[in-house]
């Protein structure tokens, strides 16, 4: 399992901006985030941490460099679920109170997702 360290306020921003509309500039991002008022070197810094946490690949491309997410947001929170439950000394009693806490469509959701591992 890979490790997923916290994201701070700015982080979880760029990387919603990266998962939503894709593989994208420090430029970009910050242009999609503007309303925030902060430049460009900031956004840069940023996905810089994110790239050396492992969230985000690094490529050049022409005189910039594209930011591309290392898995998808789904996959994110499933490594953070784990690593949530993980914490528990009781995983039985935590996935409990979990299961108890999911709607209707979700508990459904997750009794079709273990019956795909059984089956």
């Amino acid at each position: 399992m890979t490790l997923v360290t916290r994201l701070g306020d700015l982080e979880r921003a760029a990387m919603q901006d990266v998962w939503e509309h894709g593989p994208a500039t420090a430029r970009q991002v910050a242009e999609r985030l503007g309303d925030r008022g902060l430049a460009y070197t900031t956004w840069l810094t940023v996905l810089g941490r994110l790239e050396r946490k492992g969230l985000l690949a690094r490529a050049k491309v022409g005189r910039s460099f594209t930011y591309t997410p290392v898995a998808s947001r789904e996959d994110h929170i499933a490594v953070l679920m784990q690593q949530a439950l993980g914490q528990a000394d009781d995983r039985e009693a935590a996935l409990q109170h979990f299961a108890r806490s999911v709607t209707p469509a979700e508990a459904q959701a997750l009794r079709r997702a273990l019956e795909g591992l059984e089956g």
